[in-house]
């Protein structure tokens, strides 16, 4: 039997950094209290073991990828 493909795993920590990174730009830009606490839900759903310290530490913060255009 062989080992099962890392190649989804890979994909999803990636898509989830990147949904992550998305939502520390609309934090930062956020202007009440409100929306920066609905953002962080957000965030908690998508990542529950990241405290909001990590959260709001800036990442490096590469160049998200290029959607592809159909």
């Amino acid at each position: 039997m062989s080992a099962p493909s890392t190649r989804p795993e890979i994909r999803r920590r990636r898509t989830r950094k990147e949904k992550i990174d998305i939502l520390r730009r609309r934090y930062d830009q956020a202007r009440s209290e409100d929306e920066r606490e609905a953002i962080w839900a957000k965030a908690r759903q998508l990542s529950p073991l990241m405290s909001q310290e990590e959260f709001r530490q800036p990442s490096a913060r590469r160049p998200l990828r290029a959607k592809q255009q159909s």
